[in-house]
């Protein structure tokens, strides 16, 4: 019987790659799941279970979380990546960790074929596509679901046809979670109008009047203390921010993007701490960075986030963007302090050695203390002397 690699996590598309695949094709199945911060160990377990009842030969799972947060995540918070200023690449990142993983598990495994639950309209079926293409090259890829061209009902159909037990109504939407946010996905993102419902959202609202703020101490661009408590890995400090500003509904949106197959798509998604990380962070570079180190950082940020977003993480400027960021770091050490309230929080200040907004300089607005009033004269004529000699050279050639 032939192997095939799955890439697993209980949901209802993997579910159905797993019957598909034993019981209509005859294939020898090995699911796994990376779990890049989105299950509790409960989760895995019960996830695993599911596996060997749907008929699985072999399930593995692999913990992949502080490894993604150090291949990637660090440089989305080093850049404060937002795609189109909205999205913080909650899924887009964490697929590119999983594609890895599921690669090396072939190789382990043996098998001639691999196979994931992408369907053909998304963004995902061409991240693990070319990432197995890379790493895994002349392993045939499997897609039941692009390939069948199932919709969701089509899918419950079937397996409640092969007597599959699961929460068909939960499978009306399609959650997917990490340690940098959740996204879902509904009938009200297939529109471009509507909310996702209160009750769809996997994080619920509960400190509903409540307020309360929030100290994030960064050091070299690295989370190590909120609220004074160390943490001995970044992936800690996420986790804790987000059970705290999860509760507050902080970080809900719904996101409008061009996918790399060249068709628009709104999908729902919840970061709280996501987006408290990345706008305390930034509050702090722009007191400790030089404005030219921001609109640089700004630039390769952009381009980066892109490029990771369509897959392309094994592309070597991906390696080259990633030193110049860690770079940037050097300066931005420092206390964020923010204000957490229903559904959105309030960057309050910042507290660094390295603050370059210091009193002894001047005050902005006031007075300065590095230059004369005569030297900014000086400088103001210098300064917009090329372009003083533009408008003088085209005025005269008007007589």
């Amino acid at each position: 019987m032939e192997k095939v690699v799955l890439g697993f996590s209980g949901g209802l598309d993997t579910t159905f790659c797993v019957k598909y695949l034993t019981e209509d094709k005859g294939l020898e199945v090995h699911s796994v799941i990376v779990n890049t911060g989105g299950f509790s160990d409960d989760e895995l377990k019960k996830v695993e279970a599911h596996a060997y009842a749907l008929g699985v030969k072999t399930h593995t799972t692999v913990n992949a979380v502080k490894g993604y947060y150090d291949s990637i995540i660090k440089y989305l918070v080093y850049g404060n990546v937002l795609k189109n200023n909205t999205y913080p690449l909650s899924v887009s990142a964490e697929r590119l960790s999983q594609a890895l993983h599921i690669a090396e598990h072939v190789k382990k495994v043996g098998a001639k074929l691999v196979a994931h639950g992408s369907t053909g309209a998304g963004n995902d079926q061409v991240r693990f596509d070319m990432i197995f293409q890379i790493m895994i090259p002349g392993i045939e890829i499997l897609t039941p679901i692009r390939d069948l061209q199932l919709s969701r009902e089509a899918e419950i159909e079937y397996l409640k046809g092969k007597g599959v037990d699961m929460n068909f109504e939960k499978a009306a939407y399609s959650i997917n979670k990490g340690l940098w946010g959740t996204s879902v996905g509904g009938k009200e993102t297939l529109n471009s109008k509507g909310m996702l419902p209160e009750g769809a959202w996997p994080t619920q609202m509960t400190k509903a009047g409540a307020t309360e703020e929030m100290v994030i101490s960064f050091e070299q661009g690295e989370i190590k203390k909120v609220n004074g408590q160390f943490f001995a890995h970044p992936t800690e400090a996420i986790q804790f921010i987000q059970s705290i500003a999860g509760a507050y509904g902080i970080g809900r949106d719904i996101h409008v993007g061009d996918t790399i197959i060249g068709i628009k798509g709104r999908v729902g998604f919840e970061a709280a701490a996501p987006m408290v990380i990345l706008k305390a962070h930034h509050a702090l570079e722009k007191h400790v960075l030089t404005k030219w180190q921001l609109s640089w950082k700004d630039q390769l940020a952009s381009f980066y986030g892109n490029w990771l977003h369509e897959g392309q993480i094994l592309d070597p400027v991906m390696r080259d963007i990633e030193a110049y960021l860690k770079n940037s770091q050097e300066q931005v050490t420092g206390d964020v302090f923010v204000q957490l309230n229903p559904y959105h929080f309030q960057i309050l200040g910042i507290e660094s050695p390295n603050d370059l907004m210091s009193a002894k300089f001047g005050k902005y607005g006031e007075m300065n203390t590095g230059f004369t009033g005569a030297d900014v004269r000086g400088f103001t004529r210098i300064f917009g002397n090329q372009t003083s000699i533009f408008h003088n050279v085209k005025e005269s050639n008007k007589k």
